[in-house]
């Protein structure tokens, strides 16, 4: 059955490194924790083991920021993981709960429809209405079980949930207690319990934190990838995770088109030609690191269902368009300029600058 699972938990994924690490790590272990701190960044970074094991980078940039990412949640601080969408912040979230509990699945997915009852508790309304309010009509809510259990919880888009709903974390992560005030009793967190949030700074009509709650919170701001060479790994490494999860074979090595795919983004992004000579116009999407895998992947399998397995620029251009044109008038013109000025010109770039040509 587990062979049928499009993706699995990286508990399930990685079980074999974290029981690894688990063996040979000598670190101080905070209570519940299945790893020490100094464990669960080698987890994250990668690395080899002292009996020569081979620990996987699961994020790869700055090693200091997941050293203080992972020590906030030592502390009675809960964390924060800021940044553009795309920079990983879900993934590294769902990571670090793997690592530290053995348990990613406790999640608050934040939309504006998220209410307090998807926080705190809700309750069983036919056990509600025919015993009255009774600890078996309480339906547990992820941060109801993190704290009974002494689990990471996490918060996806915590911006995107209304700010009355947001403040119903401020007695939990100050006092770390959740009371129930139908049943006159309280849920106290046990040891090992903490909050790992996300949010993002792109999106429209999202909430602000009130300054209460921003106390209760260390924020991490995740960057986009610092190198070209850096963001080419993330790709790579993220492809062929995804093409051998959907048995999905690469033909021939695709290093080549993805460099192409992260030098458009990455000009694009930063509204200047990789060799410093013409300023370009940025487009209104974020073109992040999750947008050109997205691409690549999108590429790989129209090779393979509908080619010959080969990857080519035709199979990219349609992926390609479709990440940098969200507005079908200002970012076609922005992104034709471009191609003129930029794809047109370059040496053995010419497939990609017909291939997209032919689709606008």
């Amino acid at each position: 059955m587990s062979q049928n699972i499009l993706r699995q938990a990286a508990e399930v994924q990685f079980a074999q490194e974290i029981e690894e690490l688990k063996k040979q790590d000598k670190h101080a272990r905070p209570e519940n924790w299945l790893l020490s701190p100094h464990a669960v960044v080698t987890y994250l970074m990668g690395g080899q083991l002292d009996n020569g094991f081979t620990v996987s980078p699961k994020y790869i940039g700055n090693r200091r920021l997941m050293e203080i990412a992972v020590a906030t949640l030592t502390t009675d601080r809960a964390l924060l993981l800021y940044g553009l969408p795309g920079t990983a912040k879900s993934w590294v979230s769902e990571h670090i709960s793997a690592a530290i509990s053995g348990d990613s699945g406790l999640v608050i997915q934040g939309t504006a429809g998220t209410g307090e009852d998807s926080v705190r508790y809700g309750w069983n309304y036919a056990q509600l209405l025919s015993a009255g309010p009774v600890p078996e009509a309480i339906v547990e809510t992820p941060v109801m079980r993190g704290m009974k259990e002494g689990k990471i919880v996490r918060v996806e888009e915590l911006t995107r949930i209304g700010s009355d709903v947001q403040d119903s974390l401020i007695t939990i992560l100050s006092e770390k207690m959740l009371p129930i005030p139908e049943l006159n009793t309280k849920v106290m967190a046990v040891r090992g319990f903490n909050i790992i949030a996300t949010a993002n700074n792109r999106d429209k009509g999202v909430n602000d934190l009130s300054s209460a709650l921003k106390r209760r919170f260390n924020t991490v701001i995740l960057p986009v990838p610092e190198t070209i060479e850096e963001e080419v790994e993330i790709v790579q490494q993220r492809v062929a995770s995804f093409s051998k999860s959907i048995d999905l074979p690469i033909e021939k090595p695709i290093l080549e088109e993805i460099n192409r795919i992260v030098t458009v983004f990455r000009e694009l992004r930063n509204g200047v030609s990789a060799d410093g000579k013409t300023k370009l116009k940025s487009p209104s999407g974020s073109l992040s690191t999750a947008e050109a895998i997205s691409v690549m992947n999108s590429g790989l399998s129209l090779a393979y269902h509908f080619g010959d397995a080969s990857l080519k620029a035709d199979d990219l251009a349609s992926g390609l368009i479709g990440a940098i044109i969200k507005d079908p008038v200002q970012d076609k013109i922005v992104f034709q300029e471009y191609m003129e000025t930029v794809l047109k010109q370059r040496d053995g770039w010419k497939d990609v600058y017909r291939a997209c040509r032919e689709i606008i």
